[in-house]
């Protein structure tokens, strides 16, 4: 299963398999709809790679493969 992730604005929003997570006011990540294990797992690991690393200032789209 591939699991897509584009960044709609960086540090707020993203879709993930065309599903919107976006950062509330408290700081915690909240989906639109429910998201799979593996969609989860695959975001878990963009936010740690690429959203909370300072390096990169402007976020890519990312596709894996779980």
């Amino acid at each position: 299963m591939s699991i897509i992730i584009e960044p709609k604005i960086d540090h707020e929003t993203y879709l993930i398999n065309s599903k919107e997570v976006y950062k509330n006011s408290y700081n915690s990540w909240i989906a639109s709809t429910e998201l799979t294990c593996q969609e989860r797992k695959a975001f878990e690991i963009y936010k740690q790679k690429v959203i909370d690393n300072p390096a990169f200032k402007k976020h890519t789209k990312a596709t894996f493969k779980i």
